[in-house]
């Protein structure tokens, strides 16, 4: 075990969080949190059926992932929403279908698709005479269903900016990796990845988590490269049951973490201690970047839990672990208490 320290210092902001169940907050340390009794549950929030433009039916699509050691899916078909209780019999020996929602809306040649999580009805999409204020009306259309928004593929026909993103309100998840090959991950020009529209949006107070989804269209066939394949992208919600509200309220928390492939067997935040405890596969190596302000590398560490500890201030901390083929596993940030 490694202790990691700050290599600088940046903005007089005070404490780190990592939200959870409960916890109270000693000044100048980390949000001790707790959730006694929780789970970790894997799932995905973004795939397609033939019920838009996905080339395998809702069954097929939901018994793929739950076959594949899923705990939860949520089907997010385009302006559809597909009711779950159609294919009820495969709820249940630990797999939960989710309804969802992929609602999707453009301005001008710019796409708007927001995800409806945990929907009661259907979402009609909106449209409004700006860029910015068309993402946020489908986001509190979103809202307005009890559903949980989550902004999907902001590189997508380079379609949102950072500072589009930073002027909608009332959202907390954002893809920061999609599975399609299409949507730009990496960025590319002067537009930035996900990762730093991300840090940028953190910098900025905002408290995002960033999520990883499949949007998968493509169970038939070859899986390769250029198809829209599942199993990609994924969240691992840490919760006290595998119940929609439990996960939703997991989500929004920021009580989860996003994988291409690294799995964690814990995240814990104790004092001013943050530590991440790695589930060792095969002989893979693996490196954990500790990452803070305008996405700063605070410190690195290649032990199986790495760690960091808090030395003076920052408005938040989060974790990128990166295994020796490539996969990664994105920690939530936490948070100072003023930021």
């Amino acid at each position: 075990m490694v202790i990691l320290r700050l290599h600088r210092l940046s903005l007089s902001l005070a404490l780190l969080v990592l939200v959870s169940c409960t916890g109270q907050v000693p000044e100048g340390r980390f949000l001790v949190v707790d959730c006694d009794g929780c789970q970790w549950y894997r799932g995905n929030t973004h795939s397609h059926t033939t019920e838009s433009d996905g080339d395998s039916s809702p069954e097929y699509v939901a018994r793929w992932y739950k076959d594949h050691g899923y705990d939860f899916l949520i089907l997010s078909d385009h302006n559809t929403l597909t009711d779950p209780a159609t294919i009820d019999h495969l709820n249940g020996d630990g797999f939960l279908l989710v309804p969802g929602e992929e609602v999707t809306s453009s301005f001008e040649e710019k796409a708007v698709h927001v995800n409806g999580l945990n929907l009661r009805e259907l979402v009609n999409p909106r449209r409004d005479t700006t860029l910015v204020g068309t993402i946020q009306a489908n986001v509190d259309a979103v809202r307005e269903s009890s559903g949980v928004p989550h902004i999907n593929h902001p590189n997508y026909l380079w379609s949102m900016s950072a500072q589009d993103l930073a002027q909608v309100e009332d959202y907390r998840l954002l893809e920061i990796f999609n599975g399609h090959p299409s949507v730009h991950n990496h960025g590319g020009g002067e537009s930035p990845g996900m990762e730093e529209v991300w840090d940028i949006l953190l910098t900025q107070g905002r408290r995002i988590f960033g999520i990883a989804v499949d949007d998968a269209h493509h169970y038939q066939g070859e899986f390769g490269p250029e198809r829209v394949n599942p199993g990609r992208g994924w969240v691992v919600v840490k919760a006290p049951d595998l119940t929609a509200a439990a996960l939703m309220e997991g989500l929004e928390a920021g009580r989860f973490y996003a994988s291409t492939g690294v799995e964690l067997e814990d995240i814990v935040v104790a004092g001013s201690r943050l530590e991440v405890h790695i589930r060792q596969k095969g002989d893979f190596r693996y490196t954990t970047t500790f990452l803070g302000s305008e996405g700063r590398v605070l410190g690195t560490s290649h032990e199986a839990t790495a760690v960091f500890q808090l030395t003076g201030p920052e408005p938040y901390v989060r974790a990128k672990v990166v295994d020796s083929g490539g996969r990664v596993a994105w920690v939530q940030p936490v948070f100072t208490e003023g930021s």
